[in-house]
């Protein structure tokens, strides 16, 4: 990718944006936001990617974006590189599941411990270099 078709990542505007969810939702948003934080504390936080909290890191491709988080009403889906859902599937039983997204029902606990794996998964990914698009 040339560095002229990379987007501006601006940090910030996570807390913003779980403010805006409706209230019962904001604890799980966080939670999963913690659990990402804990396997890439280092990681740009921002926003400005797809307009809900993304984490990154300099110098990969796709602007070292390798996991979002984002609520659409019944999901609080998890965003990944591929092919980090389709390899955990088996763990991910009763979510909806596309190439990249990882739709848990908004009913449902998210294990921390699950959500860690997934995003270091999708670092793996990333760090690899391979392009599974």
């Amino acid at each position: 990718m040339s560095n002229s078709s990379k987007k501006v990542i601006v940090p910030g505007g996570v807390d913003e944006y779980i403010a805006k969810q409706p209230e019962n939702i904001q604890a799980k948003l966080t939670a999963v936001r913690s659990a990402i934080r804990e396997v890439a504390s280092d990681a740009i936080e921002t926003v400005s990617y797809f307009k809900f909290p993304g984490y990154c890191y300099e110098g990969f491709d796709y602007n070292g974006m390798f996991a979002w988080f984002s609520y659409k009403k019944p999901y609080i889906r998890l965003h990944v590189r591929p092919p980090v859902a389709k390899d955990h599937a088996t763990e991910l039983v009763g979510c909806k599941i596309t190439t990249g997204i990882i739709s848990f029902p908004e009913e449902r606990e998210i294990s921390s411990e699950l959500i860690k794996k997934l995003v270091n998964a999708s670092l793996e990914v990333m760090r690899d270099g391979t392009d599974y698009s």
